[in-house]
């Protein structure tokens, strides 16, 4: 009769189940043996008969007994190899921690609203119940679109309905969505220097892809002309990582080259727009395009935060019908409880004031940078350019260092950067400076590590 020792870490049916397995897989009981009955088991054990008959039905649904009517229990043949198999060993995710920061585009805990935030997610709780467990499509909630619309018709002059709005988890799944809308014949386009995880998508898709230059005024037209693109990418309003925004006239060149065929689109990534730090924005190209060939794209990852992961998508009106059709059986991945907040959010007038607030306070945080940086020994070395835009600009080093080296050479100081030849240009001492999330305590210490290494070349 087969012994086992009890112990109080687990239930009795649990541990007798396990037992009996692990008798099975490493032989102790063969194939083809008659297991003891349940009666006889529970009695030997001192344990009910009720645990007993439970763990042998669990190792009967597991294929590990079989069972023969009006005789008992047998040990069925198992693969051992595949049994024993070892598991494998996970090794724990190492991950370097720096003191600075500059690549980062989080965002200081103490700036999100979680104030408003959190009174809003009990009223949803508590008021918007069946809500919340209604069946999505492919759009997202309504009430979210709908708020999305009224804010892009009031602050961005854009003038759409909601049903020409997708709600989608971020930008990466929005290009997912376009490069099946459009096919894997179509050939697309993106800036270099450029957000480096487009072209990581456009390869991962195996689709055909150019890479085209900007300038100054931000994507070179002309360039583009050249190739066979369809659709490109651009970021017009704040171009990553040059921090470069498109003039008008270069707009409407580029409006000019969508124009000239059917089947050509500009994807527009409005990516930090609402953080223009002088003058009004400029108009979007959607705002301003008049035969329907842009689409727009925005994410509240820099409004909000980085970890809420719900962006939009701005389709023309004549492919709605078609983009529908086309993934009807998809679900919007965004969770219906976080859309019904952002809805109050938006449309209770907290966005526009978190908004404002936070342009405030990042221009301020801006000024203070550039205070530092102008009073430090840094500023006879290099130069800071594009910081009118964005929550990032860069710094240019007047002499000549070694790019790569200088990058890791303040990693090992614990500090991290990154330059503009990360995003596809040509190599050059030109590095971005992220500032929304860096610590002021730390910045002269940063600058202090910056120019000792400089002066080393």
């Amino acid at each position: 009769m087969i012994t086992y020792t009890f112990t109080n870490k687990d239930t009795l049916t649990n541990q007798l189940y396990n037992f009996i397995k692990e008798d099975i897989v490493k032989g102790t009981l063969k194939e083809h043996d008659k297991l003891p009955s349940k009666r006889a088991l529970a009695k030997h054990l001192n344990i009910s008969t009720i645990t007993v008959e439970n763990a042998y039905l669990q190792l009967l649904s597991e294929g590990y007994i079989y069972s023969k009517p009006r005789s008992g229990y047998y040990v069925s043949h198992v693969d051992l190899h595949t049994i024993k198999r070892k598991k494998p060993i996970l090794k724990p995710e190492k991950k370097q921690t720096y003191w600075m920061d500059f690549s980062s585009n989080s965002i200081d805990p103490e700036h999100f609203p979680f104030t408003p935030w959190s009174k809003i997610s009990r009223h949803v709780i508590s008021q918007e119940q069946p809500q919340l467990l209604e069946a999505m499509g492919l759009s997202g909630v309504w009430e979210l679109r709908v708020a999305i619309a009224r804010y892009l018709l009031e602050f961005k002059d854009i003038e759409v309905s909601p049903e020409q709005i997708i709600i989608g988890a971020g930008s990466e799944y929005f290009y997912g969505l376009l490069i099946q809308f459009f096919g894997l014949d179509a050939v697309y386009g993106l800036e270099i220097p450029g957000y480096a995880t487009i072209k990581e998508i456009y390869e991962s898709y195996h689709v055909h892809y150019s890479s085209i230059p900007i300038d100054q005024d931000g994507l070179k037209v002309d360039a583009l002309k050249e190739t066979l693109c369809e659709v490109i990418h651009v970021t017009p309003s704040h171009h990553f990582p040059t921090g470069i925004t498109m003039p008008i006239s270069r707009r409407a060149k580029l409006l000019d080259w969508a124009s000239v065929h059917p089947k050509r689109y500009i994807i527009e990534d409005d990516y930090d727009s609402e953080f223009r730090m002088m003058g009004k924005p400029l108009p979007s190209l959607f705002s301003i395009d008049t035969t329907d060939h842009v689409i727009y794209m925005n994410t509240f990852t820099k409004s909000l935060a980085s970890t809420i992961r719900i962006g939009y998508l701005v389709l023309p009106a004549h492919l709605v019908e078609a983009f529908q059709k086309k993934f009807h059986f998809y679900t919007c991945p965004v969770s219906s409880f976080e859309q019904h907040i952002l809805a109050h959010f938006i449309s209770e007038g907290y966005f526009e004031k978190h908004i404002n607030r936070m342009r405030t306070s990042y221009k301020r945080k801006r000024d203070e940078i550039l205070t530092r940086f102008n009073n430090h020994p840094i500023a006879s070395l290099g130069h800071i350019s594009e910081e009118n835009a964005g929550l990032h600009f860069l710094l240019t080093i007047d002499v000549p260092i070694k790019v790569n080296d200088f990058k890791e050479r303040l990693k090992k100081e614990g500090i991290k950067i990154k330059s503009l030849s990360d995003y596809g240009a040509k190599e050059a001492p030109i590095f971005i400076i992220n500032y929304s999330s860096i610590n002021l305590d730390l910045l002269e210490k940063a600058f202090d590590q910056m120019v000792k290494i400089i002066k080393t070349y």
